[in-house]
C-alpha cells in the first residue's frame, strides 16, 4: 500500500473556522510537517505522540522535500497550511516536487478556509460578486507582472483581495495599489481590512479608496476593495449579487437598468471621477449621450446650478422650458415633463417667427428667442443648435427684457458657437449649464435637460427614471 502526503488547509488561526475534515486528519495524523508558527494552532487537536516537525519562513522547499522523505520511506505524513493549501498555499508546491520527483506517493488535499473570506465574512459581504485575489509579494512574482495584474482587476471591475499588502523590506507597493485604483474606480469604493482575522489580535476597519491609509497595514493584514456597485453601511461593506435587485419592485424598468449600468461603467472610466455631484451628473449624462469622455473637459456647471434650476422649475412658479430648435425639444423626456408639470415650447416655426425673421433681417432661431421672451421671460432657456439664438437672449438679458431661471447652452458648429457661449458667462446671476468650445448639439442640450429633471435621483447615481 503506498505511503501518502495530506496537505491540510487549517484556516485563519482559529479552531472554530477549521474545517470537520481538517480536524479528522489532524487526529489520525502520526507525523506533522508545518511552518512553526502555525503548530500552535494545532497542537489541541495531534495525538501525544505525534511526531512534529517545523521549520522557518521562507523554507517552504525544505519543509515539502522533508515530507516527500517521510513519505519515500513508508509512511504517513500531515503538511499543514495557513487557510486553504490550494490559496498561496503548500499543495501547488507538493504537486510540483511530485510531478518533478517522478513520485507515486498518494497525496491528498484537505481544502481550508482562507484569510480572505475570514476577513470578509467580518466585514460584511464584499466578495458577493466576481472577485480576485491578488499577492503583493514579489519574492516569486515580477513586480511588473504583479502591476499588470492590478491594472486588469480595475479594469475589470472586480472586487480584489489584496494579500502579502506589506513586509518590513516591502512598503511601497502598497501604495502603488492604492494609485492605480484611484485612477480607475471612484474614490468612494469602500476598502475594509483585517488585522489578524480569527485571532485575538483581530482588528476590523471599513473606510473609502480614498480615505484608505496604507500605514495602518502590515503583513498580517488582508486588503479588501469593492467594486462599482460596493457600498458600505454600518460598519459593513456589501457587494450586491443581483438577487434582491432583480427580484424587488424598485420601479426600475429595462431600459433604465441599462443606463443604471452604464453610468457607472462611464463612472470607473472617468478620468476624475472625484467631483462634485452638481458637475458630476450633468457630465455623466453627457458621456453617456455621446460616448466622448472629452465632456470632462468641455461640460462645465454652475456651483449649484443643477438644484437651483430644478427647484425653480417645480417649486417655483416657472414652468415653461423653451428651445431653439424642434430637435432639442423632442429629445426632453416626455414623462419628465408629465411627472413634473412642464411644458416645452420651441418657436422656430411659429408664423409669427418666420415673419418677424423676415421683417427685421434676423435668423429664425433669433426671432424665435425674442418672441419667446414676450411670454415666457422666466423660463429654462436651452440651446443645442444656434448661437445666434444664444445671443438674442444674452442681449435681451442685458436689456432686462428676459429673466430665465437657467440656461443651457450647448449649440454646435464653428461661426458665432465659441463667441455666443463667452457671452453668456458674465450672468452669473443666472445658473448655466455650458459645453464649452465648437462641441454640443441639439441631443446633448436635451440630455443636459433631462439630468435636471432627474436631479433628486443623482445621489443615487440612478439615472433615466422615465426611460
Amino acid at each position: 500500500m503506498k505511503s501518502k502526503i495530506t496537505v491540510i488547509g487549517i484556516g485563519p488561526g482559529n479552531a472554530g473556522d477549521m474545517t470537520t475534515g481538517a480536524i479528522e486528519a489532524l487526529r489520525r495524523a502520526d507525523i506533522i510537517v508545518g511552518y512553526k508558527y502555525y503548530i500552535p494552532f494545532i497542537t489541541s487537536f495531534l495525538k501525544p505522540d505525534a511526531t512534529i516537525v517545523q521549520n522557518g519562513m521562507k523554507q517552504e522547499q525544505k519543509r515539502i522535500e522533508k515530507a516527500f522523505e517521510i513519505a519515500e520511506s513508508g509512511q504517513d505524513v500531515c503538511v499543514i497550511s495557513s487557510g486553504d493549501s490550494g490559496i498561496y498555499g503548500m499543495a501547488p508546491l507538493v504537486y510540483e516536487m511530485l510531478r518533478d520527483r517522478e513520485s507515486d506517493i498518494e497525496v491528498e488535499v484537505i481544502p481550508g478556509i482562507s484569510a480572505f473570506q475570514k476577513a470578509a465574512s467580518l466585514l460584511g459581504a464584499p466578495m458577493g460578486h466576481d472577485f480576485c485575489v491578488i499577492s503583493l509579494s514579489d519574492l516569486m512574482t515580477p513586480w511588473a507582472v504583479i502591476e499588470r495584474r492590478i491594472k486588469a482587476a480595475v479594469d475589470a471591475d472586480f472586487v480584489t483581495a489584496v494579500y502579502n499588502p506589506k513586509s518590513t523590506g516591502r512598503y511601497w507597493e502598497l501604495y502603488r495599489l492604492k494609485e492605480l485604483f484611484m485612477a480607475g474606480r471612484s474614490h468612494e469604493t469602500p476598502v475594509g481590512y483585517v488585522r489578524q482575522a480569527g485571532r485575538d489580535e483581530q482588528q476590523v476597519t471599513v473606510t473609502t479608496l480614498k480615505e484608505f491609509d496604507p500605514e495602518e497595514v502590515d503583513m498580517f493584514t488582508v486588503v479588501i476593495i469593492g467594486n462599482s456597485q460596493s457600498y458600505s453601511w454600518g460598519g459593513h461593506i456589501t457587494t450586491p449579487r443581483g438577487y434582491y435587485r432583480e427580484n424587488r419592485d424598485d420601479g426600475a424598468t429595462p431600459g433604465q437598468s441599462i443606463m443604471i449600468e452604464s453610468f457607472r461603467t462611464i463612472e470607473r472610466e472617468m478620468a476624475n471621477p472625484d467631483i462634485p455631484l452638481d458637475m458630476k451628473w450633468p457630465m455623466l449624462h453627457a458621456i453617456h449621450t455621446t460616448a466622448d469622455f472629452d465632456m470632462e473637459n468641455v461640460v462645465k456647471a454652475d456651483s449649484g446650478a443643477m438644484g437651483r434650476i430644478y427647484s425653480a422649475l417645480t417649486e417655483g412658479g416657472v414652468r415653461t422650458i423653451v428651445t431653439d430648435v424642434t430637435m432639442a425639444a423632442s429629445g426632453i423626456r416626455k414623462g419628465a415633463l408629465e411627472r413634473l408639470g412642464i411644458e416645452v415650447k420651441c418657436y422656430l416655426n411659429d408664423p409669427a417667427t418666420i415673419e418677424l425673421a423676415k421683417e427685421k433681417g434676423i435668423t429664425r432661431t433669433q426671432a424665435g428667442i425674442r418672441l419667446a421672451v414676450e411670454e415666457h421671460p422666466d423660463a429654462l432657456y436651452v440651446f443645442g443648435n444656434a448661437p445666434t439664438a444664444l445671443m438674442e437672449l444674452c442681449s435681451l438679458i442685458r436689456h432686462h427684457k428676459a429673466t430665465p431661471c437657467g440656461i443651457i447652452a450647448a449649440p454646435v458648429g464653428f461661426v458665432h458657437v465659441c463667441e455666443s457661449k463667452h457671452m453668456v458667462k458674465p450672468f452669473t446671476d443666472i445658473p448655466k449649464v455650458i459645453v464649452e468650445g465648437r462641441k454640443g448639439g441639439s441631443n446633448l442640450a436635451a440630455t443636459l435637460v433631462n439630468a435636471i429633471l432627474c436631479w433628486p435621483d443623482a445621489q443615487l447615481l440612478k439615472p433615466g427614471r422615465d426611460v
